[in-house]
C-alpha cells in the first residue's frame, strides 16, 4: 500500500517527504516534479513567501538512474528563508529565546487546538507545521504519484469551478479543453468573464482582510480503460 509522511517546519532548513510502498522499475523525471512545484507558486493573490522561495526537489533515496528501486523514496525541498530564521528555529537549547514566543492564536487555524493538544505555550511550535508552506512537500508527493499512473494511461486534471459564489461556465468544453484554458488563467478557470470577476473579488477580499470559499474540480482520465485491463476489473 502506498503511503507517505512529511516532516519539516515552514521556516526550518527544509521540508521532507518519504513515500513508502513504491514499486520498483517506474521511471521518474525530477523536472516534472519541479514543474508542478513551479505551478504551485503561480496564481493571483499569492503571498509574499512565494517571492522568496524557488522550490526544487532533491531525490535523497529510492531512485537510481531515473528508476524507482522498490525502497522508500525520500524527497527534500530546501527553504531559502531559513537563513533569516536560524536562531529563531534553531534545534540547539542555547538559542532559546522566550521573548519571541507567539501567544495569540489565529482564528481559523490549528493554533489553539495544537497548543492544547501538545501542551505548548509558544504557538510557533504549532503554526510552523500547520502552515501553507507544508503544501510544497505534499505537491511533490502528488506529482511523484502522477508519474506512477502515467504508464497506465491515467491523467489527473484540476481547475477551479467557482470562487465566492462566482461560477465558471464551460459547458461546451471537454475536460481536456477546460484544463488547458485553466492552465493559462491566474485563477485557474476556463471562463474569462468569471476570471475578471474573481480577481476583483480577491482584491476586495484582501482589502477587507476576509476569506473566500470555492469549488475545485479534479478529474481522472483513463481510469475506465485501466480497470478494464486489470485482472478481475
Amino acid at each position: 500500500m502506498l503511503r507517505y509522511f512529511t516532516a519539516g517546519e515552514s521556516h526550518g532548513p527544509c521540508l521532507t517527504a518519504i513515500i513508502d510502498g513504491v514499486p520498483a522499475g517506474f521511471s521518474i523525471e525530477v523536472q516534472k516534479i519541479n514543474h508542478d512545484l513551479w505551478r504551485r507558486q503561480q496564481g493571483y493573490g499569492r503571498g509574499g513567501r512565494m517571492l522568496i522561495e524557488k522550490d526544487e526537489v532533491q531525490i535523497r533515496s529510492g531512485i537510481r538512474w531515473g528508476e524507482t528501486l522498490g525502497s522508500p523514496v525520500a524527497l527534500g525541498i530546501e527553504n531559502r528563508d531559513w537563513k533569516n530564521w536560524t536562531k529563531k528555529m534553531s534545534p540547539a537549547p542555547e538559542d532559546r529565546d522566550e521573548s519571541i514566543a507567539v501567544t495569540k492564536p489565529r482564528p481559523g487555524h490549528a493554533d489553539l487546538a495544537g497548543v492544547l493538544k501538545y501542551d505548548h505555550s509558544d504557538i510557533r511550535n504549532i503554526l510552523e507545521r500547520a502552515s501553507a508552506r507544508d503544501t510544497v512537500s505534499r505537491t511533490a508527493v502528488g506529482s511523484f504519484c502522477k508519474q506512477l499512473l502515467e504508464p497506465f494511461g491515467i491523467r489527473i486534471l484540476g481547475y477551479l469551478r467557482s470562487l465566492g459564489g462566482i461560477e465558471a461556465k464551460s459547458n461546451r468544453l471537454t475536460y481536456e479543453e477546460v484544463y488547458e484554458l485553466a492552465e493559462q488563467s491566474p485563477v485557474r478557470v476556463a471562463d474569462k468573464e468569471a476570471e475578471e470577476r474573481m480577481i476583483a473579488l480577491i482584491d476586495d477580499c484582501k482589502k477587507k482582510g476576509d476569506t473566500l470559499g470555492g469549488v475545485f474540480e479534479v478529474i481522472l482520465n483513463g481510469t475506465a480503460s485501466w480497470m478494464a485491463a486489470w485482472p478481475g476489473g
